[in-house]
């Protein structure tokens, strides 16, 4: 079964702030809370599309997503996560950053494709609707000091 999750939110500063904050593949660890470290395997940039990044996150899991597309025009990332460690296959995540021109802060989606079983999507889309939604607070939290 192939299931979308789309989240949103707004943050309170400018697209280009927070593109400035999300942009490298390389910084969870700066915005994400429950990332404590990351790296690019093989040395390679990490905005060249291609590239691998390892991360591990407080509850001792490592996951490797690898960058699959990154546009500073329209502000969007997309990436792939690899070796599924959950009941899904071909999970495909993209962030995307629009401007909300009335008062110079960000409309923040986030969305994820992916296949499951049936009986497993409600479960999935919850967990996944959390973790982005810690990611849009955690960003709030950021520029709002």
């Amino acid at each position: 079964m192939l299931v979308n999750v789309t989240t949103s939110s707004v943050i309170n500063a400018s697209v280009k702030q927070v593109w400035a904050k999300i942009r490298d593949f390389n910084s969870l660890p700066d915005w994400y809370p429950s990332v404590i470290d990351s790296h690019i395997e093989n040395g390679e940039p990490s905005d060249k599309i291609g590239c691998i990044r390892s991360f591990n996150r407080e509850d001792q899991l490592t996951l490797r997503e690898q960058l699959l597309g990154l546009d500073d025009r329209k502000h969007i990332c997309t990436y792939l996560l690899l070796e599924p460690n959950q009941p899904m296959e071909d999970y495909i995540c993209t962030i995307r950053l629009l401007p909300i021109t009335d008062s110079d802060r960000t409309y923040i989606e986030w969305f994820a494709d992916f296949k499951c079983l049936p009986e497993e999507e409600s479960k999935l889309r919850q967990h996944l609707e959390q973790v982005f939604q810690v990611g849009f607070d955690s960003l709030n939290k950021i520029f709002s000091s």
